[in-house]
């Protein structure tokens, strides 16, 4: 069976892209404009990229059992892959040039409201 056919990742897909949209509606609700989705490069992918007057917001969504579970299911790896990302994210979008920028975690877990962390870890960590 190919990963693409296999139930179980479908079914996990199904789970993050409905998480990445609730995400996605609390920082709309919070004033943020959502610039980017799940932008991938060679050095990793962002789930959000959002903005909010001179802030943009490279935001990772985690969906976990509790949201205790979510807001450690980053791991230092997890985060260069982030930063890699966010610097080819930048790269592309001159627009961006003199934006401040901030790394954010949306915890989700199931039949809670997503929660926000601000500034959840930075550039070098």
């Amino acid at each position: 069976m190919t990963p693409a056919a296999d139930p179980t990742r479908r079914s996990a897909e199904r789970y993050g892209r409905y998480a990445e949209t609730a995400a996605a509606i609390l920082l709309m609700l919070k004033g943020y404009r959502i610039l980017d989705r799940r932008f991938r490069s060679h050095g990793g992918e962002i789930d959000l990229v959002v903005r909010r007057g001179r802030l943009i917001a490279f935001v990772e969504v985690k969906l976990r059992p509790t949201r205790d579970a979510a807001l450690a299911g980053i791991s230092a790896a997890g985060r260069t892959r982030i930063v890699a990302a966010a610097t080819a994210w930048t790269a592309r979008h001159g627009e961006a040039a003199g934006c401040d920028y901030r790394f954010d975690v949306v915890a989700c877990a199931p039949w809670r409201w997503p929660h926000h962390v601000s500034g959840a870890f930075d550039a070098a960590a």
